[in-house]
């Protein structure tokens, strides 16, 4: 049973129909540079796929041990477009955002996106997106919108079993992340090599970057070349039957898997650090790879957690964004009193999104900041760089001006950050040995 939550009829107006409504997404005054729109118009279609004869996790048995199925998995794909005259650049997102028992409470929400408009042709360079356990392809629209706007075609992915309304298995998360990604990947190229299909001519899966948060940063981590460890693969707890083997660190068909298409990591609050991953592991992350993380996050960890990867990560350029106080939830929309908020959350439900000392408006744009500034780097050669070579402390920072507006030498306040607005965080950054 599903239950979609019901707005209030005098609000409909100022929610979905005023023209200046601040949307998820949206720049606040204070937002750093790089979170603002890019130069480019941009469109969604909802596209379902079929990932065909895949390994059945969840009916694994000893006398059953290679049952098979069709893996469906539907895809949320943003793109830069043109906008027909008389249009507007917006849409709508219908997303499953808890569960209590059999009950699935669903919202609408706007967004910057026209759905199904004509794409525009260039070979945009591809991100996919892979969400936490449980999720949607629409827990960080507020990415996606952004990262398309600015040139890129983007793609998240609903993954089957791991999404508020289809939640199963953890195993099933755990096998099937990184293929799911990988899958998603070939998908791509094959769209964009069919003349009659709407990406053809607009996408360059040559140039792909990964985008992750929570299991998402774990599968990410993974495609990118970090292996799991064998102790990782045969965890009591993990994935039956040692099946977890093909994405294990030094085996041959894992290795085979490793796509140089794939030239950036982004992933926010991975999970797993500790239990899929050694030192040895971690050294095949070989390609630029940006960690965000809560200082005080209590599901992926901190020292114990996120801090490996970037620690482990020995022979990739990587940097470490630290939120000060933070907890896991740095990555989702930051999702208003209305829709998301109801009467019918608990703490643990409301807590899946919201972050306790953070405004979550806040921690969106600059997440968009900093992807824009990484991705814009390391897949567009653009010269972002000063974005990430700051000083370590955001705080230490000083804003000093000459009354012309340039800066003098002692300047040292985090770039793109207006003034007395970088606070509470930390940028480790460290160079591949």
């Amino acid at each position: 049973m599903k239950k979609l939550v019901v707005f209030f009829l005098l609000m409909i107006p100022v929610l979905f129909f005023a023209t200046d409504a601040f949307l998820i997404g949206d720049p606040l005054p204070d937002a750093p540079d790089l979170a603002y729109r890019g130069e480019y118009s941009i469109g969604v279609r909802t596209v379902a796929v079929v990932n065909e004869n895949q390994l059945d996790i969840l009916h694994y048995a000893k006398d059953n041990p290679n049952p098979r199925y069709d893996r469906p998995l539907t895809l949320e794909i943003w793109y830069p477009a043109k906008i027909p005259e008389g249009r507007k650049e917006l849409g709508y997102y219908t997303a499953e955002y808890f569960r209590e028992g059999a009950n699935v409470y669903s919202t609408v929400f706007q967004g910057r996106a026209l759905r199904n408009a004509m794409p525009i042709q260039g070979e945009f360079p591809l991100i996919i997106v892979s969400h936490g356990y449980p999720g949607t392809r629409y827990i960080m629209s507020y990415l996606t919108e952004n990262l398309a706007s600015k040139g890129y075609v983007v793609v998240a992915i609903s993954h089957t079993e791991s999404t508020v309304s289809d939640q199963n298995q953890f195993f099933s998360t755990l096998l099937n992340r990184p293929l799911d990604i990988l899958f998603t990947l070939e998908q791509m190229t094959a769209f964009s090599q069919d003349a009659g299909h709407f990406l053809y001519g607009v996408v360059n899966t040559d140039i792909t970057g990964l985008a992750g948060y929570s299991m998402g940063g774990y599968g990410i981590i993974n495609v990118a070349g970090a292996g799991f460890s064998e102790a990782g693969v045969n965890l009591p707890w993990g994935v039956p039957g040692g099946k977890l083997e093909i994405r294990q660190s030094g085996n041959p068909e894992y290795e085979k898997t490793i796509d140089p298409r794939i030239k950036a990591v982004f992933a926010m609050a991975p999970w797993g650090a500790a239990f899929f991953w050694n030192e040895e592991a971690m050294e095949g992350l070989r390609i630029p790879s940006f960690f965000v993380v809560g200082e005080q996050d209590d599901v992926a960890g901190y020292e114990n957690g996120v801090k490996l990867f970037f620690d482990r990560a020995v022979h990739a350029q990587r940097y470490l964004l630290t939120f000060e106080n933070a907890r896991h939830n740095v990555a989702p929309n930051a999702y208003g009193p209305i829709p998301l908020i109801s009467f019918d959350m608990k703490s643990h439900d409301y807590l899946r999104y919201a972050e306790p000392s953070w405004d979550n408006q806040r921690l969106n744009n600059i997440v968009q900041h900093f992807a824009t500034a990484f991705f814009g780097v390391y897949l567009k050669n653009l010269d972002y760089s000063a974005y990430l070579d700051l000083i370590e402390y955001s705080n230490e920072g000083v804003w000093s001006q000459n009354d012309d507006g340039t800066f003098k030498e002692d300047h040292t306040h985090w770039k793109g950050f207006p003034n007395r607005t970088a606070l509470g965080m930390h940028l480790y950054q460290a160079n591949p040995e």
